[in-house]
Formats: structure tokens, C-alpha cells, sequence
């Protein structure tokens, strides 16, 4: 009996910033199926997924437009699937914010790439369904992020 194969997950990364790394792509995907790996979730089809890799400021108007907040950010999530739910179709959008990820990498004393595979996991796993809005959330996605980076060579990004 041939092994049930896993429906595809089309992931599309998009730049709206030329100051993004070329070698981007491979590194957003690996750190999405790893992250559906660990997370395991209900696969019920073929999905879809795009990666926005764009500036601060989009980034500001994005927050500004959907969450109310004056500023830019690292992260942003757009889910198009309930919470928990089954993976298929369309599962959302997830926007990167270029200036941020290098200030941040560098004040961590990380790499930019660890940096943006952390991100890129922390927001597919929002998308997904998970949050840190309560110290329980955030201690189960927290772990689930480590867990995942670890598979990705990513060292503990919550590591004291």
C-alpha cells in the first residue's frame, strides 16, 4: 500500500522591498513545513500561503490599518482559517517588516536569517491558530517555537 502523501501547501513570497536577501524563499518554506510538522494540525487539502517581505513602513500602515497601532512591527498575521481548523484553501497572509527584523537581529546578537526563520514560524503558528496573549498561550506557542527552530538549527530565541 503506497504512503498517503501530504497535499500541497503552495507558499508564495512576495517582495514589495529590494533590501531583502535573495536566498529567502527556500529558508520561509522549510521554516513553514517545519513548523506545520510540529504543530500538526488537520491537513484536509491542498493550501495556500503568502509571505509578504516588505519595509517598515508598509509595515506601519498595515498595523495602523488592521490593528490600530502608530507603529511598525516585526511580525504581522493574517489568518484566513478558524482558529485551529483545518489546513486547506486559503490559510492567510504573513508580513515581514525588513528594517525591524535587521535592528532586531542585531540587538539580539543573532543572525538575520535565524532572526527570520523565528518570524516566519511565529507567524504561520499564529496563523494556525495559536496566540501569546495569556502566560499559558504564550508558554505553549513559546515552546512549540523552539521546538520548531531547534529542527531548523535556530537556536532558543527565548533562552535567557
Amino acid at each position: 500500500m503506497p504512503a498517503k502523501s501530504t497535499p500541497p501547501l503552495e507558499i508564495a513570497v512576495i517582495r514589495n522591498d529590494e533590501g531583502w536577501p535573495e536566498d529567502l524563499d527556500s529558508r520561509a518554506e522549510r521554516a513553514v513545513l517545519e513548523a506545520l510538522k510540529h504543530a500538526k494540525p488537520k491537513i484536509k487539502g491542498a493550501a495556500e500561503l503568502s509571505i509578504l517581505l516588505t519595509n517598515d513602513a508598509e509595515q506601519h500602515e498595515l498595523n495602523q490599518q488592521w490593528r490600530g497601532k502608530d507603529s511598525s512591527t516585526n511580525v504581522l498575521s493574517f489568518p484566513q482559517i478558524e482558529p485551529f481548523g483545518p489546513v486547506v484553501g486559503l490559510l492567510g497572509d504573513i508580513t515581514l517588516a525588513r528594517e525591524t527584523l535587521e535592528r532586531e537581529a542585531a540587538e539580539q546578537g543573532v543572525t538575520f536569517e535565524a532572526h527570520f526563520s523565528h518570524l516566519v514560524v511565529h507567524g504561520f503558528l499564529h496563523i494556525l491558530g495559536y496566540d501569546h496573549l495569556t502566560d499559558a498561550e504564550a508558554l505553549q506557542m513559546e515552546g512549540l517555537e523552539t521546538q520548531i527552530l531547534a529542527s531548523l538549527g535556530v537556536e532558543d530565541p527565548y533562552a535567557d
